[in-house]
């Protein structure tokens, strides 16, 4: 009841005929929208009021209990797995129904169906890509050669089926009434399209950029300030190893050009910025207990519905507790009683582009290999609500599909190109988390891992028997060094991926004598690796706090853990801001107006710790956006995308060759070094912040930053918290940024009685009008936990609620 009044005030202040206008479409049936009987009203009653204490449930072999604590997490128990994932269907819907069927119509190109026109261009951007299209490749793939993975999942679906057929108008989900639409049958193609969707937002390209770039700045220039590798690697498996294989041969084509013409068109859509994640493991030798722990953090879109659903499954066999995908079989992140593991994203480059030389315009054959080869055809049908299906021709070459071409975006330079993802490929990336949700030991963790492939994950590992591992795991092409990074011409085989990397050649460690494993989205191996590998966003920061924090601690606790995923230390701004305030001429501090003077001396005094109440953070992320784009304006011209220096390297710069011609705009009569850049830099957050204080009076980190955890559809502004108080950052190991940031932390203790500890920005049920909704949102951004230990059914003394599904 607690959300009547605040949904009130969502339609009376945004008003009917305003709320879904700018980009989810038309307002429902007003007299259906507040039908008191099947209106939104039903939905500000909380679940304690609609759980029921006995379900029937067809096509069990047993029957299945399922226990609610008090935090909403359900426990399910059952005698076999076809059961346990019935029901975890069932349930899973009847809290996240909504947020399931939304992202994977989503995936598949299907928003036009829900909110009409306005959605055809995004739908046709998603079909495009080819998601829908390896959503089925790998649904045929694995209904051919993996039946069990497929029988499974089929159940899944059944016990999400009985679910909908249960529900009645009253029942549905609140978005369904606002948006005027009624959820259809799950499907095992719909689970498949929710890993693709996972893929998709996980992997990135910049050739296009790199393109560009290369024909603007040269190839010296390129390397100088975009190296394979840093200075300061700190990769994700330990250097200076000796790899025990030998690697397969990768030559490189002589004569092989790239292509010479800037590309002037926006470039396709890419991960958000600050989207990561962090685990890591510490053996026995380094802990008080004598006992392995294990954290994961995975640093993604901070959205309500959350991301993840927590949930206990077990069987006559085993037990496993952590955080699901709704939509997916088993836990993604999680525990069972003998090991642990965890997941980020290995930002590894998967993804290519190849011109495409058509021989007419029916673009039915292409040139390859001096041949002209006959494309294929995939017809889209996309249906719009409101309106007749819109269809579309896409065109796929060997490569993959042509994404832009004369009928979308034809304005663009970079028509008829063609993707090739390996994301497009079949797989079975849902057998990987089956076996690791009862694996018991590292040989059952790698027998699991060889069925992943896409997108590239660093999975770290913890056993009850004291191992800790960790493994780059992904379907890798094999490339000479420096393909992919540009645009490639689709004509000549030279281009080919020649393969890919055998699974054991992947990189991994096993019990290091350092103690530890980590990964913070950094450069998987040092130099010393003998495949090329390449990608455009490696992290340089939280990899080298954390692996200094971990290398100097010793007796840790779980809540050493715990302080440490919150951990708030700015690495970059303790390399940086020195350099900066070094530049800074003493004559011109002297001249400083008093707001100056005062934010010169917050900088000065900061300890370099971005919590919440803290006002330093704030002057340095303007003055250094304000210098990074002082240094690099320069090379930005209309319509052509580039990537620029990160930030990284442009403090080596700041700091190794100050008076380097590289600063200097030759397009102004000044001659600009580093030191006039950082001097009108700072001037310029002067006047930034100067207005934050008049207007808000406050440029605390908090507020300035403004984390915002939003609902699914942006619109939907009442069913989301903005501006929530708490610290952290991109670049730091509490990643928390304004959209961003720890999506689900977690924290396991190995051992004979072992423990875990769990929190994520939201709650267990979907629905804005239950107090689950958002009951754990204020613990997370204080840096809280809630026990999510395993728990059997003798544990449950006084449940929350208890449901029985019987046949």
């Amino acid at each position: 009841m607690k959300y009547i009044g605040f949904l009130l005030v969502f339609f009376v202040t945004l008003g009917l005929g305003i709320t879904l206008s700018y980009q989810f479409g038309s307002v429902p049936p007003v007299g259906k929208l507040l039908d008191p009987n099947h209106g939104f009203w039903q939905n500000s009653y909380s679940e304690d009021m609609t759980f029921e204490e006995e379900i029937d449930l067809q096509n069990l072999s047993n029957t299945v209990s399922v226990f609610y604590d008090e935090n909403l997490i359900p426990h399910i128990f059952a005698e076999d797995e076809k059961d346990l994932y019935r029901v975890q269907g069932y349930v899973t819907a009847k809290h996240r129904l909504w947020q399931m069927e939304f992202q994977t119509m989503a995936a598949a190109g299907r928003i036009s169906e829900i909110v009409g026109p306005m959605a055809i261009e995004l739908d046709r951007m998603t079909r495009r890509k080819g998601l829908a299209f390896a959503a089925e490749t790998s649904l045929q793939y694995i209904q051919k050669e993996h039946p069990d993975t497929y029988e499974l999942v089929e159940a899944y679906a059944d016990g999400v089926n009985q679910y909908i057929e249960s529900l009645s108008a009253a029942d549905l989900p609140i978005e369904y009434k606002i948006l005027d639409y009624k959820p259809e049958t799950w499907s095992v193609y719909k689970s498949m399209l929710l890993l693709k969707y996972m893929a998709d937002m996980l992997v990135g390209d910049r050739d296009l950029e790199y393109t560009n770039l290369r024909n603007q700045i040269g190839q010296e220039m390129l390397d100088k300030l975009y190296p394979d590798f840093p200075e300061d690697n700190d990769p994700v498996i330990e250097a200076e190893r000796i790899w025990d294989f030998v690697p397969l041969e990768v030559s490189k084509p002589e004569g092989t050009g790239y292509l010479e013409a800037d590309i002037f068109v926006n470039t396709m859509p890419q991960p958000v910025e600050g989207i990561g994640s962090n685990n890591w493991a510490v053996s026995g030798a380094k802990t008080k207990t004598g006992n392995p722990i294990l954290a994961n953090d995975p640093h993604l879109s901070l959205n309500l519905p959350s991301l993840w659903y927590v949930m206990q499954l077990s069987t006559s066999s085993h037990s496993v507790k952590g955080a699901t995908l709704p939509g997916a079989l088993g836990i993604i992140s999680g525990f069972n009683q003998d090991i642990a593991w965890g997941v980020t994203n290995a930002t590894r480059d998967t993804r290519d582009w190849y011109a495409i030389q058509f021989k007419d315009e029916s673009r039915t054959e292409y040139l390859y290999d001096e041949v002209w080869v006959k494309s294929t055809f995939r017809i889209e049908e996309i249906k719009v609500k409101g309106q007749g299906s819109f269809m579309d021709t896409v065109v796929y070459s060997h490569y993959g599909p042509v994404v832009y071409d004369k009928n979308f975006r034809s304005d663009r330079k970079d028509v008829n190109f063609s993707l090739k993802w390996t994301a497009h490929m079949a797989s079975n990336e849902q057998k990987t988390f089956l076996l690791l949700n009862k694996g018991k030991n590292h040989d059952d963790y790698i027998n699991a891992l060889n069925h992943y492939t896409s997108p590239a994950q660093n999975f770290v590992f913890a056993s009850k028997d004291g191992d800790i591992a960790m493994k780059v795991q992904g379907r890798f092409p094999l490339k000479w060094e420096g393909q992919g990074k540009f645009l490639m011409d689709g004509k000549t085989p030279d281009f080919e991926w020649q393969g890919f990397i055998p699974n054991e050649h992947n990189p991994s460690t096993l019990n290091p004598v350092r103690g530890f494993v980590s990964s913070a989205n950094q450069h998987s191996v040092d130099p010393s690796y003998p495949y090329y590998m390449f990608d455009h966003s490696f992290e340089h920061y939280r990899n080298r706090r954390l692996n200094s924090i971990l290398e100097e601690m010793s007796q840790i606790t779980t809540k050493d853990m715990m302080a440490l995923q919150f951990d708030n230390f700015h690495l970059h701004a303790e390399e940086a801001l020195p350099v900066m305030l070094g530049l800074l001429d003493a004559t011109e501090v002297n001249q400083m107006d008093d707001f100056g003077k005062k934010y010169l001396s917050q900088l000065k005094k900061w300890n370099f710790n971005a919590f919440p109440n803290q006002e330093a953070p704030a002057l340095f992320q303007v003055w250094w956006e304000k210098l990074h784009d002082g240094i690099w304006s320069k090379w930005k011209i209309e319509g052509r995308p580039i990537v620029l220096p990160n930030k990284y390297q442009t403090t080596k710069l700041l700091l190794n060759e100050p008076k380097s011609e590289i600063f200097d705009n030759p397009e102004t009569p000044e001659k600009e070094n580093a030191s006039s850049l950082v001097k009108s830099s700072f001037y310029e957050m002067v006047e930034t912040i100067k207005k934050i204080e008049e207007t808000e009076k406050d440029y605390s980190w908090a507020n300035f930053k403004k984390t915002s955890v939003l609902h699914l559809v942006p619109n939907f502004k009442s069913f989301s918290h903005i501006n929530v108080y708490t610290g952290g950052g991109a670049g730091i190991l509490n990643a928390t940024s304004e959209r961003n940031g720890a999506s689900w932390r977690m924290v396991v203790e190995m051992g004979e009685q072992g423990s875990a500890f769990g929190i994520y920005p939201g709650g267990q049920s979907g629905n804005p009008g239950s107090k689950y909704y958002d009951n754990l949102l204020k613990k997370w951004a204080n840096g809280e936990y809630i026990d999510v230990s395993l728990k059997f059914e003798d544990s449950f003394p006084n449940p929350l609620f208890k449901t029985v599904f019987k046949n």
